[in-house]
């Protein structure tokens, strides 16, 4: 079972871009995020006549977030982060498909700090610890997908870099991080690829994607019920150097179910 995530950064501006992909790549699940465009504008048609189907939570500007399942339909278990009931942002969405539960994620990004925008994106990161550990204490095989807007370490970003006061690389998200991760959930890339460059974000601006000075900021966790069933993980990063794309590459995971 492939699952994978990919932040798309405009769903219908880079549907060929998608097309494409899933028609190379054949993952099982997506989870989708940064969809900037509300729940009538999402190309079901087109998707669908792709092979998937489809549960997403839509929303203009910079956020929305999706599942697809291939050759079958996701069914939606969750369709907000549980914690802020006056939260209107579409940051989270949660479907079961072919055992698993299988969640999009789209963390705040929390600049500029600080502020209001990183408290808000601690404060969602709290949720987001809290519903994690409810999933674990559930027992269920779970999946934890998506753009978590973190560096984890500094091996996850490029060298001799100049994002030191961003908000992705600040020792509160990172701590936040690492306590999701203390609750047993697996970094699965990390845990196929332990050293070296796993670059999933290349920003457009300064020719970050020619010089290969990436950021990775989109994650896989895994719960202790599924991670022992992990035999491959990976970055599919031709696809950030096509025409249009996104300034993401999707990242990826096969289970051995």
């Amino acid at each position: 079972m492939k699952i994978a995530t990919f932040n798309i950064n405009n769903v219908n501006r880079r549907l060929p871009n998608l097309l494409a992909w899933l028609s190379a790549s054949a993952p099982d699940v997506v989870c989708l995020q940064e969809l900037k465009a509300d729940d009538r504008a999402f190309p079901e048609a087109a998707i669908r006549e792709a092979g998937y189907g489809a549960v997403w939570q839509g929303q203009r500007t910079w956020n929305g977030v999706a599942i697809l399942a291939l050759s079958r339909e996701p069914v939606l278990t969750r369709g907000f982060l549980p914690g802020d009931a006056g939260d209107a942002q579409a940051r989270y969405i949660e479907a079961a498909v072919g055992g698993v539960i299988v969640a999009s994620i789209y963390l705040p990004n929390g600049n500029p700090q600080p502020g209001p925008k990183f408290a808000y994106k601690l404060a969602w990161f709290e949720r987001l610890i809290a519903h994690a550990q409810a999933l674990i204490d559930a027992g269920v095989p779970a999946v934890l997908a998506g753009d978590f807007n973190v560096v984890p370490t500094e091996a996850d970003i490029y060298a001799n870099h100049s994002w030191r006061n961003d908000a992705l690389l600040q020792p509160e998200s990172r701590a936040a991080f690492r306590r999701l991760l203390d609750q047993g959930w697996t970094d699965a890339l990390r845990a196929v690829h332990p050293e070296g460059p796993l670059w999933t974000f290349w920003h457009y601006l300064r020719r970050r994607w020619p010089n290969d000075k990436g950021l990775r900021l989109d994650h896989l966790l895994l719960s202790p019920a599924i991670a022992s069933e992990l035999a491959d993980a990976g970055v599919d990063r031709h696809v950030r150097g096509e025409e249009g794309a996104s300034d993401h590459a999707p990242a990826w995971i096969l289970l051995d179910r």
